[in-house]
């Protein structure tokens, strides 16, 4: 499970979205851009469909969660 508290391009609250991490700013959450990328889409896809969302949010939650993975396999 990745810390996404760590990550700052995303936050969570209560009072949004059910207290799922979204992008910062925005009701967009986390997960659907990774289920976007799962279903074949592509970052210009995701983009266009979630105006809010920023190239910039976008490559800093990949980069996060590339470098949480690989320190987690170096366990």
């Amino acid at each position: 499970m990745l810390n996404w508290s760590q990550c700052l391009e995303v936050e969570r609250s209560p009072l949004t979205v059910s207290g799922n991490w979204v992008f910062r700013g925005t009701r967009v959450p986390v997960s659907a851009l990774f289920q976007n990328l799962e279903d074949g889409a592509s970052v210009e896809n995701f983009l266009a469909w979630f105006s809010g969302v920023t190239r910039e949010q976008v490559a800093a939650v990949l980069a996060f969660t590339e470098k949480s993975l690989l320190a987690a396999e170096a366990v």
